[in-house]
Parts: structure tokens; C-alpha cells; sequence
């Protein structure tokens, strides 16, 4: 599909009544099981995919470029919309970004995600008018091409303020963003606040807010139209490794090496092709 209508098909995934769960894959044969189970998205994973490379998440641990050969091996495996979480728009200035979102589009993912984050410690959130503007860019480069996310990081940046979240989110929907996002909501009052000030705009939610005890037909009864996993899938996968491991270790090989069957798959047909 060309990049308006990779646009289109990926946007109306988003408002249509049900909305779209849209998990994060790590690599190409996590993406090729989700496929497989029947999701219609994949989002990127910043935290996963660094951690991947051996890498502690951050302000570009991974790279503008290693994050969209990424993106491009999850597109060509699976040929289901990849959304890219790409952190701060690898640049420090809004023209950095809008270059970053224009390689993403040559890249042919659907959606990219674009944080107010700073990756200084001292100061992680940028100001107000700066992370505006640069949503403002994302938004012109992309031109209807891409499905862009504007998204504020102050939950899980330590600023728990819901008041500048929903300014933060507010203004990127009226910069053009197609999609809103804000990381870790504290609960559900948060999360049904966030839609009602964003309304129509769609809003991602990740996993659940706080506890994670919510499903996913009482976050889409909240009014969420995009649910992801983040690095979620990822750690679980992680935790079954490392209790193989304690498995191993103590002798007990046979719970150790409990899997699946690569070949009872249809992913190894499709992995083949």
C-alpha cells in the first residue's frame, strides 16, 4: 500500500467501534506469532528492543536506524501495520523529528509514536511549547501518510500531574496528532478524563493503568481505542526464560525445555516463504 493509503487503512483501525489491541513485538519470530493469533497491528517496542541488544532503555540506546531496520523486518514478515515507538523522534530539534518521521514513511511503517521526553534525568520532560511545536512537525511531515502519536511521558517520568497531561494531550490533538497517549495513567477516572478531554481523537492506553487488573472490554467500555503491551509480552517471555534457567540449573532438565514445536506452527510456513 502507498503511504496515504497505509494511513488510512491503519487509522480506521483505531475508530471503529472495538477498537485495536496492538501488541509489541521484539523480534521477527515474536511478530510472526502474533500474527498468527490473529492481531491486525504490531507496535515496536523501544524497551523490549533494546533490551534485545543488551541495552538498558533510554534516550536512544537504540539507534534512528537500528529501530527501523526493526521496524522494516515485523512489516516484511508479517505485512500487518507496524506502529514505531520512537521515543523522542531521535533528534533534539522539530526539524529532527519531522526527518525522523519522513524516514519512517520511506520505511513503510503505519504509525510512529513521538514522546515530550528529553532524556536528561534532571529535567525528562521538555516544556510546553517545545514538545507542541514539535508535534506540530511530525505532524506536517507526515501528511497524511503516517498515524502520528503524540504522547506525554509525565507519569512514568515522575511529574503525576494529570492537569498538564491532559493540557500536554490536548494541545498535541489540536497540532494534528491522530492518536494520544499518555504512559501509566494512575486509574480509570484518569484514563475516561484523558478521552473526554481528547474526544474524537483516539487514545492509546498501555497494558492497564496502575495494577493491570483491567480487561480489555472494560478499558474499551472507558472509551480507549488502542490498546498496547509495551516491553509487557516481552518480560513475561523473559520471567518463563529465567525460571527455565533456575530449572536447569538445579538438574531438572525436562522443565527446562518445555516448548513449542517450531514445526507444528503455521509461523515456520510463513518464515520459510
Amino acid at each position: 500500500m502507498r503511504g496515504s493509503e497505509t494511513y488510512e487503512h491503519f487509522l480506521a483501525l483505531h475508530t471503529r467501534a472495538e477498537g485495536l489491541v496492538m501488541p509489541n513485538a521484539w523480534d521477527g519470530l515474536s511478530a510472526l506469532l502474533l500474527a498468527d493469533a490473529g492481531f491486525e497491528a504490531i507496535g515496536t517496542s523501544s524497551a523490549a528492543l533494546a533490551a534485545t541488544l543488551g541495552r538498558l532503555d533510554g534516550c536512544h540506546a537504540v539507534s534512528r536506524e537500528e529501530h527501523l531496520e526493526h521496524a522494516k523486518l515485523l512489516g516484511r514478515l508479517t505485512g500487518l501495520p507496524i506502529n514505531g515507538d520512537f521515543e523522542d523522534g531521535y533528534g533534539q530539534t522539530s526539524h529532527d523529528v519531522a526527518a525522523t518521521v519522513e524516514a519512517a514513511i520511506d520505511a513503510g511503517l503505519a504509525g510512529i509514536g513521538i514522546e515530550d521526553t528529553t532524556g536528561d534525568p534532571q529535567e525528562p520532560i521538555r516544556p510546553f511549547d517545545e514538545a507542541v511545536d514539535r508535534i506540530r512537525h511530525a505532524v506536517t511531515a507526515a501528511n497524511g501518510r503516517i498515524v502520528v502519536t503524540g504522547r506525554t511521558d509525565n507519569f512514568i517520568q515522575g511529574r503525576p500531574d494529570l492537569d498538564d497531561s491532559i493540557r500536554r494531550l490536548t494541545a498535541f490533538a489540536e497540532a494534528g496528532a491522530d492518536v494520544l497517549y499518555a504512559p501509566r495513567p494512575p486509574d480509570l477516572a484518569a484514563v475516561q478524563a484523558i478521552v473526554r478531554a481528547v474526544a474524537p481523537k483516539p487514545v492509546n492506553v498501555v497494558v492497564s493503568p496502575a495494577d493491570k487488573t483491567l480487561s480489555v472490554a472494560e478499558l474499551q467500555q472507558a472509551g480507549v481505542k488502542r490498546i498496547s503491551l509495551g516491553s509487557a509480552l516481552y518480560t513475561h517471555v523473559m520471567a518463563a526464560l529465567d525460571t527455565a534457567a533456575a530449572a536447569l540449573i538445579a538438574g531438572d532438565i525436562a522443565s527446562a525445555t518445555t516448548g513449542m514445536n517450531f514445526r507444528s506452527r503455521r509461523l515456520l510456513r510463513q518464515a520459510k516463504a
